[in-house]
């Protein structure tokens, strides 16, 4: 469930990091699925093209290949590399994007409500959505966390601790 962290230079004084996560590797069954699908679809134009058309046949199935794999699984992938969520003892922290980065911070002490949703495929997977009520903002939402529900009692145990 942990990856690595944020650098210690982006957490404010006396702010520990209590967990950093990504959305469940499920999210890469799809685009895994195009991926092994594409490399199928290759060697069969590969096997059907007349031999008098190589090398360069070779090269042209490959580079369709390669030019339908980036958007259909590399694109998928850095997504989810790149998306993670940080929980400190004194903010949520959401941080997105390949070329431009979106983030968001939600104060802990803004959070009124934890809450969590799980469809038939995330128990399976066991994952799960979380989803923040704050005080002033539209509900934050977490898609696919693993272990949804003990992320859930951490963050519960948190929200009581700053409140007592």
């Amino acid at each position: 469930m942990d990856v690595m962290g944020l650098p210690a230079k982006l957490l404010g004084t006396g702010e520990t990091e209590l967990l950093h996560l990504r959305s469940h590797g499920k999210v890469l069954i799809g685009p895994t699925l195009w991926l092994l699908a594409l490399a199928a679809a290759g060697g069969v134009l590969f096997g059907v093209m007349p031999a008098s058309w190589r090398p360069w046949s070779g090269w042209v199935a490959t580079a369709l290949a390669v030019g339908f794999a980036i958007p259909a699984y590399v694109l998928p992938l850095l997504r989810w590399r790149t998306t993670t969520y940080t929980l400190t003892n004194h903010r949520l922290i959401t941080r997105a994007g390949i070329l431009n980065k979106v983030g968001h911070d939600v104060p802990v002490a803004r959070i009124t409500n934890v809450a969590y949703e799980r469809s038939l495929s995330d128990r399976v997977f066991g994952c799960g959505s979380l989803v923040f009520t704050t005080s002033a903002e539209a509900p934050v939402v977490l898609t696919d966390v693993p272990k949804v529900e003990e992320v859930g009692v951490a963050i519960s145990n948190l929200l009581f601790g700053v409140r007592a």
